[in-house]
């Protein structure tokens, strides 16, 4: 082997191992996102299956919300990798600084919009006025809870593209532990405090939040080097730049409302063959959505690598780092298909004890194995290019992805051609591949250029 092919396989390695190191922990971080809200629900469900139906119907529309709004704010992890790339790490809290004051309004914002026009949207549903008024009283404090959330973002963003994500991760589970206790305290009403049920839960998520943004915050605050990186000073006027982050922002938050959206929707198509189809729905989103949270994990590693490739001018660097990261992702969803497929009868029981259910979830977890690589693939793909620029393609290609070609086909398979519910995770599986294969095919083109 060459001098040459050597300083190319070490840098391979030394890339990988980066990507790995930044991964692990953003993908924990990730997954106590997951837990927090598992958490809310078992000691909710617990106290009482209205209450859990309360505080599912009040958790709905702040998901969708809240899912868009950290998409608006991914500019702050993309502008920051590419200015380390640059050389430029004193400028990096000034995107810091943009970010909170874009957290901040677009909390205010959001949070606004649910006060006044959320309880209209769940009593426009056709519900029972009981279930929607319990509904809305969880919602209204869920929505309380978007600005400090938000907030945590952008600073959690900031770490990451810093090569810090320790501290989000670390933060994320501290603040599953003190979720976990209010939990205990106001769901079923401790030390003579009134039961508050789906209430409770949401102040326990409210409180929670809170100290995930005040201990972020004192992190970067009291970082040794948070003078150098410009946290403290007054941003200098950028338009530009600003535009940019906001660009970035704009592009990943109409991408994570089409998928968000997309994916919600397929409850209505199932809901249209019957409460046991929604039933087995739901079990196989929510073992994908965990799964998830790994890739997404891995394109925020991904999208740091690239970014700062992108501010340095390295373009043999971009590649590289893209093409490690679709690698990865690649051997993950490969791995956790194996893991599944073999598993889905034991994975759908621990989930209902129903035979029935069990019986329709099952195979329906088996066939979701053809679309969790590439889901898997997409997600870093879409991460990937954003990172060096590319921001409305992974928007458009998600529209047509879910938007054009998943929901309609999910309509017609699982309806005219009578597949049911595997005939709406078939078109999951077609959509996946389709936005995999752009994607990629995408990042491959840029990649070929000089």
């Amino acid at each position: 082997m060459t001098s040459t092919e050597n300083a190319a396989l070490a840098r391979i390695r030394a890339d990988l191992g980066e990507l790995l190191r930044l991964a692990g922990p953003v993908v924990m971080a990730r997954l106590g996102i997951m837990v927090m809200g598992l958490t809310d629900a078992i000691i909710v469900g617990r106290h009482s299956a209205e209450q859990l139906a309360f505080h599912a119907l009040g958790w709905a529309p702040t998901s969708v919300i809240i899912t868009t709004a950290v998409g608006l704010l991914l500019g702050v992890q993309v502008m920051t990798a590419r200015l380390v790339g640059e050389g430029r790490r004193g400028e990096t809290g000034a995107v810091l600084r943009r970010g909170i004051v874009y957290a901040f309004w677009i909390g205010v914002v959001s949070t606004a919009a649910l006060l006044a026009l959320g309880p209209l949207f769940l009593h426009s549903l056709g519900l029972e006025p009981g279930l929607a008024d319990g509904a809305t009283q969880a919602m209204l404090v869920f929505a309380l809870s978007l600005t400090p959330y938000l907030i945590s973002v952008a600073a959690t963003f900031y770490l990451e593209a810093l090569s810090r994500p320790g501290p989000g991760m670390w933060t994320m589970w501290a603040a599953n532990l003190v979720n976990l206790g209010l939990n205990l305290l106001f769901v079923p009403g401790a030390f003579g405090l009134p039961a508050m049920g789906a209430v409770g839960g949401a102040w326990a998520t409210f409180g929670a939040r809170f100290f995930l943004m005040a201990f972020l915050l004192a992190w970067v605050w009291r970082m040794a080097d948070a003078r150098e990186l410009g946290v403290f000073d007054k941003p200098a006027p950028n338009p530009a730049e600003a535009a940019e982050q906001r660009r970035v922002g704009y592009g990943g938050g109409a991408s994570y409302f089409v998928e968000v959206g997309s994916f919600a929707g397929m409850n209505l198509v199932a809901g249209w063959l019957g409460a046991a189809v929604v039933a087995g729905y739901a079990v196989v989103l929510n073992v994908a959505a965990v799964i998830f949270m790994v890739p997404l994990g891995l394109s925020a590693a991904t999208g740091v690598q690239v970014g700062r490739a992108y501010g340095a001018g390295d373009t043999a660097g971009m590649a590289r780092a893209g093409w490690l990261g679709f690698g990865v992702a690649l051997a993950f969803g490969i791995l956790v298909s194996a893991l599944v497929w073999p598993l889905a009868p034991w994975i759908a029981g621990a989930y209902t004890q129903e035979a029935a259910l069990v019986a329709l979830a099952a195979p329906a977890l088996v066939l979701s194995c053809l679309f969790f690589t590439a889901d898997s693939l997409q997600v870093v793909a879409a991460q990937a290019l954003r990172a060096r620029g590319e921001v409305w393609l992974p928007t458009m290609t998600h529209i047509l992805s879910y938007a054009v070609i998943m929901a309609p086909l999910a309509w017609w398979l699982a309806h005219p051609m009578k597949l049911g519910l595997n005939g709406i995770i078939w078109a999951v599986i077609l959509a996946s591949l389709v936005s995999a294969g752009c994607l990629v095919g995408r990042f491959w083109m840029l990649a070929r250029r000089p």
